[in-house]
C-alpha cells in the first residue's frame, strides 16, 4: 500500500480518504419573516435594527398564535432548487422539529422532514483554475425551507461586558433554506469551491444578500475519514458536524483540521461510525481548531411530526414553469459569455461577477450599444473606483447605462481623452444630461481641428526650453516626444487630441 506523504495517516503507515458533505443555511432576503408579517432582519432595510425590534406574537411564540406561510420565501427557494437542477416536489408539508435552545421561542422549529420542497439536484464544480479544468459533479440531496432561530449575544448593546447571555429574537422566524449535499467532497478545496459557487448563484438569483459576516450564509461541513491499515482493513471514523461557519477560510481550516484530528483520535480510541456516535463541534478561528459542543441527535430525537397549523404546499405545473422562465442567467454561464462572446479577460469577468449589481450594470451598458471590451475597461478602471469611494455599486452611482454607453462611445471616437473620462463620468452621476452636452459644457471635448493643433504644436516647438526635446525627436529618439505632447496638452488645457498631437509633431519634425 502506497501512501500520500501529505496524508495525515502516512506517518503511521495508514492511507486515509477524507469524506465531506455540506449543509448550507441560506437566509432569504424577503421583506417579512417566514410565518409572520414582522420585518425580516436578512432584508437590507432592516440590517441595522436594534435588538428585539423586529418581533410579532408569532415570532416570539406566544400561545394561541397561528403561522401564515410567506409565499415569496417559497418562490425564492424554488428558484434556488431549479438553479441547482433539483426536482421540485408537487406536494410538500411542514413539520415540527422539537429541540430546546434559549433563542428558539417555541421550543420547536417549523421545518420540512421527509418531503422537502427541492430534491435530487446537483451541479459541476471545476477542480482547478485552469482555462479548461476538469469538473466534478456534486449531488444535492435536498433543499428544504424552514425558519431561523434567534441569536445569543455575549456583550451589552454598544459593547461592554455581560455576565450572562442576552437573547435577540430579531432573527427568529427568518426564512432559511437548508441545502444538503451528498458526501461527495474529498478535499477542503473542493468544498470551498462549491461554497463560493453556491453563494454566487444565490446572490445572482437575488434571494439573499449573502453577507457572510451577518450570517446570511452559514456552512456546516459533515466530516469523517475512511482509514485503511497495512492489512487492507478499512475503518470509518464517526461523523463530525462543524457548526455555523461564516467564512470560506473557516470552512477550509475546519476540514483540514478535522482530517488530522480524526485520524489521531481513532489511533487512540478506535471509535468508528455507528448509532449515537455523531457529534457537533465549533470552530475557533484564533486557534484554528475545532472544539466539542455536544453529541449529535439522530432524527428520531427531534420528534418530527406534521405541523397541524399549516396546510401542504402544492406546486402547480404552470406556476413552476413561470418560475423556471424567470430564472436569470447563472454566474457560470454569464462568465463563459463574458469571456467567449464579449472577449473579456477571465480576471475582469470575475471582478464584474463578484458583485451581481455591477454585472447587471455592465450588461445594461452593452445592451445600450457600447463596445464590450471598452466598457469593461472603463467600468473596471474608472467607474468602479468611484463606486468603491462611495461604498456602493455601479447602478447606484447615478449615471444611467445609456449615459455610460455614450461616454464609452466618445472615448472610442476620440471625442474625449482618457483623462477626461473620469470627471465626465462624475458629471453624468450628478446630471441626467447626455455625456455629449456635459462634455461641451465643461470643456472636455477633445480638439482635433488642424488649425488649432498647428498653432499649439508650433508654439511648443518654438519654445527654447523644449529645444533639446525637439532635437531628440529629430534624431529619432521616440521617447522624447512625450515631453512635447505633454506641453501641448498643458497649453490646450487638456483639450487637444494627444494622438493627433503626436502625429502633428512627427509630421513637422520628420523633415
Amino acid at each position: 500500500m502506497t501512501t500520500d506523504p501529505h496524508d495525515p495517516g502516512a506517518a503511521h503507515g495508514l492511507k486515509t480518504t477524507l469524506v465531506v458533505g455540506l449543509e448550507i443555511h441560506v437566509e432569504l432576503a424577503t421583506a417579512s419573516k417566514m410565518w409572520t408579517a414582522a420585518p425580516n432582519v436578512a432584508h437590507p432595510d432592516h440590517f441595522d435594527a436594534e435588538p428585539n425590534t423586529l418581533l410579532s406574537p408569532v415570532a416570539v411564540g406566544l400561545p394561541g398564535t397561528l403561522p401564515v406561510m410567506n409565499k415569496a420565501a417559497v418562490e425564492m427557494s424554488v428558484k434556488v432548487g431549479l438553479a441547482l437542477n433539483c426536482s421540485i416536489a408537487k406536494r410538500s408539508k411542514w413539520d415540527r422539529k422539537s429541540y430546546y435552545y434559549p433563542d428558539l421561542p417555541k421550543n420547536y422549529q417549523i421545518s420540512q422532514y421527509d418531503i422537502p420542497l427541492c430534491y435530487d439536484g446537483g451541479f459541476e464544480i471545476p477542480l482547478s483554475n485552469d482555462e479548461e479544468p476538469e469538473h466534478k459533479h456534486i449531488n444535492i440531496i435536498r433543499a428544504h425551507l424552514e425558519e431561523d432561530a434567534g441569536k445569543l449575544l455575549h456583550e451589552l448593546p454598544g459593547g461592554g461586558f455581560s455576565d450572562g447571555s442576552l437573547v435577540d429574537l430579531n432573527r427568529a422566524g427568518t426564512p432559511l433554506l437548508e441545502i444538503v449535499t451528498a458526501p461527495d467532497f474529498r478535499t477542503a478545496d473542493e468544498a470551498v469551491t462549491f461554497c463560493n459557487m453556491l453563494r454566487d448563484i444565490c446572490r445572482h438569483l437575488g434571494v439573499t444578500e449573502g453577507i457572510m459576516q451577518r450570517g446570511h450564509m452559514r456552512f456546516e461541513p459533515n466530516i469523517n475519514v475512511i482509514i485503511e491499515n497495512k492489512a487492507g482493513e478499512t475503518f470509518k471514523t464517526p461523523i463530525v458536524e462543524v457548526k455555523n461557519l461564516n467564512s470560506f477560510r473557516a470552512v477550509h481550516g475546519a476540514i483540514i483540521h478535522e482530517h488530522t484530528r480524526q485520524v489521531e483520535a481513532w489511533m487512540v480510541d478506535g471509535r468508528v461510525m455507528g448509532g449515537g456516535e455523531k457529534s457537533t463541534r465549533g470552530w475557533d478561528d484564533a486557534k484554528e481548531v475545532t472544539t466539542l459542543q455536544r453529541e449529535k441527535e439522530d432524527a428520531h430525537d427531534y420528534r418530527y411530526f406534521p405541523d397541524p397549523d399549516l396546510v401542504e404546499v402544492v406546486v402547480d405545473e404552470a406556476w413552476l414553469e413561470e418560475q423556471r422562465a424567470a430564472l436569470p442567467e447563472l454566474p457560470a454561464a454569464k462568465r463563459k459569455r463574458y469571456i467567449d462572446d464579449l472577449h473579456l479577460k477571465p480576471i475582469d469577468a470575475d471582478t464584474l461577477l463578484a458583485e451581481p449589481a455591477n454585472a447587471a450594470y455592465f450588461d445594461a451598458v452593452i445592451d445600450a450599444g457600447a463596445d464590450s471590451k471598452r466598457t469593461g475597461a472603463f467600468l473596471l478602471n474608472t467607474a468602479m473606483k468611484r463606486a468603491n469611494e462611495h461604498n456602493t455599486t455601479l447602478d447606484r452611482l447615478g449615471a444611467t447605462p445609456q449615459q455610460t454607453a455614450g461616454l464609452v462611445a466618445m472615448l472610442a471616437n476620440d471625442k474625449i481623452s482618457s483623462s477626461a473620462a473620469e470627471p465626465l463620468f462624475g458629471y453624468c452621476c450628478e446630471s441626467d444630461e447626455t455625456p455629449e452636452k456635459l462634455a461641451e459644457h465643461h470643456g472636455l471635448i477633445q480638439v482635433s481641428d488642424d488649425g488649432a493643433l498647428d498653432a499649439w504644436v508650433d508654439e511648443v516647438i518654438a519654445n527654447p526650453k523644449l529645444a533639446q526635446a525637439v532635437e531628440d525627436v529629430k534624431a529619432g529618439k521616440g521617447k522624447a516626444i512625450g515631453a512635447l505632447v505633454g506641453a501641448v496638452m498643458k497649453l490646450s488645457k487638456g483639450q487637444a487630441n494627444p494622438k493627433a498631437v503626436s502625429a502633428k509633431i512627427n509630421e513637422k519634425l520628420s523633415g
